[in-house]
């Protein structure tokens, strides 16, 4: 071979090396900043609120009032979670377009300004814009007003997502970390927010009437990048998103389903198959997750002991049977940024994943505080232990998502820079955790869970 020769392999074999580490390089994806809404006071909805609205629903009867004051007092919802104004105003009938776009544009430009505002980026910077809201659609769609409201430029990618329920802002960010692997040195920005008014249901079918007592308005802005020379200034880099879909189920598929009642009234339906298919969706999850996060000894140590728990279980021996052998994730995880579904949801997942009351205190302060706001839950639960904090350099923080259809997504974070941001919990924290989430109301509403009528002056 000669010296030109020589030469010329060199060289494509420098710009093959160079191609593949700015490659790799690039497709880093950074949680730079992320902003969580906060509606005004006027629109806070306290228990005492909640049961006027259910006493004043003409279609109750008393076995739906007990059902619906039981949901409510028994949620872990507090008294200064957000509503939409149109059932504020008696207006859950019927919410007009006008009051629904209004609800929404106030939660996406409330949080996209001081997100701007917090991260020192223009909007005219954005590369990419994806917007979700499951339970509305119209025409331009929400992407397009945020596109004219901040001028942003031509050829911003933009995305708008609908009917992915509450793991929408995982998706979301998924469709984003796909977009970086073309997009380099990009910028992009997820907004996550839920329509609530449009979608109060003013029935008396049971499993339409959950929604009411868990929703709650909110939302959340991200600001996302792949850029290496913003690396520095971001809050987490995003080192693994998993989602797993269980909707060729037929049970799973309908087990959370927006249809009418027998009345016409529309609603969003909890079948009771609900926790069958969370169930199977966050095990199907867990074991594609597992092996990618969770270290080497105790991945061995699972294995060491389930095949010695399949071996004594079938010795024929009559002591009573050790119980099965579960994955520690603790060993690989130091924070669990759980979706505020509920205190069922929250309490059950704590429970399968073996984590303390500290581990799960930040999912249900946030249920207590500000309701189950849908996809934009867990980054008021990221928020929670920002304020706290909880998070420090280093840590591995796990997010898990679920939504209809059925879907569980989860997200793997690795803190990048201690965090103290006192964000949307900045006025509050302090009174946080609380001593008890019993309902001030227990006593008032006590009669629901008797047999009895309920007082006069209800």
């Amino acid at each position: 071979m000669d010296l030109i020769t020589l030469s010329l392999v060199v060289l494509v074999a420098m710009f093959l090396l160079s191609f593949v580490i700015n490659r790799r390089r690039d497709q880093g994806c950074y949680v730079l900043n992320y902003e969580c809404y906060k509606p005004s006071d006027d629109r806070k909805v306290s228990t005492q609120f909640c049961g006027d609205i259910i006493f004043r629903n003409p279609v109750l009867g008393m076995n739906e009032y007990r059902f619906a004051l039981k949901a409510i007092v028994g949620s872990g919802i507090g008294e200064e979670t957000y509503g939409p104004r149109s059932v504020l105003g008696g207006g859950e009938d019927y919410t007009p377009l006008a009051e629904a776009r209004s609800e929404l544009a106030d939660a996406l430009f409330n949080t996209l300004d001081r997100l701007f505002a917090k991260a020192g980026v223009s909007p005219s910077e954005i590369d990419i814009l994806v917007v979700n809201i499951s339970m509305f659609s119209s025409s331009p769609s929400p992407s397009a007003w945020v596109v004219n409201r901040y001028k942003m430029r031509e050829d911003i990618k933009v995305f708008n997502l609908s009917g992915m329920g509450c793991s929408a802002t995982l998706i979301s960010m998924s469709l984003v970390q796909n977009l970086f692997k073309i997009h380099k040195n990009s910028l992009a920005v997820v907004l996550s927010t839920e329509s609530i008014g449009p979608n109060w249901y003013v029935g008396n079918e049971k499993s339409m009437m959950l929604p009411n007592v868990l929703f709650r308005c909110g939302g959340a802005a991200v600001l996302l990048t792949n850029n290496p020379s913003l690396k520095h200034k971001a809050k987490f880099k995003v080192k693994l998103l998993l989602r797993t879909h269980l909707g060729s189920n037929p049970e799973a598929f309908q087990c959370v389903e927006q249809k009418e009642d027998q009345m016409g009234r529309r609603g969003i339906q909890l079948n009771k198959t609900l926790p069958k298919a969370a169930t199977l969706a966050f095990i199907d999850n867990l074991k594609l997750l597992a092996p990618k996060i969770l270290p080497l000894r105790e991945l061995l140590r699972y294995s060491l002991t389930t095949f010695i728990h399949s071996k004594t279980r079938g010795d024929g021996s009559k002591s009573k049977p050790k119980p099965k052998p579960s994955v520690n994730f603790k060993t690989g995880v130091d924070h669990f940024c759980l979706h505020a579904g509920g205190t069922a949801v929250i309490n059950g997942v704590g429970k399968s994943l073996g984590l303390s009351n500290y581990d799960v205190e930040p999912a249900l302060m946030t249920l207590h505080r500000f309701g189950n706001t849908s996809s934009s839950s867990v980054w008021y639960v990221l928020g929670y232990m920002e304020a706290k904090k909880r998070l420090k350099k280093g840590d591995k923080v796990l997010m898990f998502t679920f939504g209809s259809g059925f879907k569980c997504n989860s997200c793997f974070l690795e803190v990048v820079r201690d965090l103290g941001d006192g964000n949307v919990w900045k006025e509050c924290i302090e009174t946080y955790p609380r001593d008890t989430l019993i309902n001030p109301f227990t006593e008032k509403y006590k009669w629901v869970f008797e047999d009895k009528a309920p007082p006069a002056n209800n």
